[in-house]
């Protein structure tokens, strides 16, 4: 006997921007493995007697690895319950998901994905900007801020990153900011370059930061706080009128 998961991108945090299918799957899943950034009341859409597992990750928090939440996804499924797999954003936007997704598939365990509205697309809403402009943000380019240790990647296309005329994403970068703008102003990126940095998009919580690389670099030595945010930088951060 075998079940079924569903993935479901939860978005970035407002329940309001679950879509109906995601909704869907949720009222009729025997069992939610959830992220951290998909619980509260996004997980209200779940069936009472539904098993709730949270098997998020954190940056500096005691969390599962992913071998194991990948095992709990086949041995849930593999009772032949209806399964769904929350994550925050889009699954497909460094969740993981492929990693899952592999698991599954070795198990013999079909499953479907269910896209969530992405926390950067959702960042540039809340700041009331676009993410590209004719002629000067024709790009944009979506890139992690750590590897699996949680430093700097040591491989970045940093030609690609200091591109002043791409709009740029820095998803998980708290950290790892100040380092990485040292390496894109010795690529020829102005410090003076628009940021944006966005904590706990679209909740009660959330903040928008408004400021420029090399400001946002300095505050970030010393203020890191524990709030999910993503950066965006280039020359839509500071949107001004055209």
């Amino acid at each position: 006997m075998s079940g079924f998961v569903s993935f479901i991108g939860s978005g970035p945090g407002d329940p309001e921007l679950l879509t109906l299918k995601a909704v869907d799957r949720m009222q009729k899943a025997d069992a939610v493995l959830f992220d951290d950034l998909s619980s509260g009341p996004i997980l209200s859409h779940a069936q009472p007697d539904a098993d709730l597992v949270g098997v998020g990750k954190r940056a500096g928090r005691p969390s599962p690895k992913q071998d194991h939440v990948s095992r709990l996804l086949v041995e849930y499924a593999q009772t032949g319950q209806r399964v769904v797999r929350l994550k925050s954003g889009d699954g497909g936007m460094f969740g993981r998901l492929e990693e899952e997704i592999v698991a599954l598939r070795a198990a013999g365990i079909d499953y479907e994905i269910i896209p969530g509205i992405p926390s950067a697309i959702a960042a540039a809403a809340a700041a009331g900007i676009p993410l590209t402009r004719r002629l000067t943000a024709r790009r944009v380019q979506f890139v992690t801020g750590h590897d699996v240790s949680g430093q700097l990647p040591p491989d970045l296309n940093l030609t690609a990153l200091a591109d002043a005329a791409a709009t740029t994403v820095v998803f998980m970068g708290k950290r790892t900011f100040p380092l990485l703008v040292e390496a894109l102003h010795a690529n020829g990126l102005p410090l003076d370059t628009p940021a944006l940095m966005a904590e706990s998009v679209s909740t009660p919580d959330q903040k928008l930061h408004r400021s420029t690389i090399g400001a946002l670099a300095e505050t970030l030595k010393s203020e890191i706080g524990t709030a999910p945010a993503l950066i965006l930088y280039g020359p839509l951060a500071e949107f001004e009128d055209v």
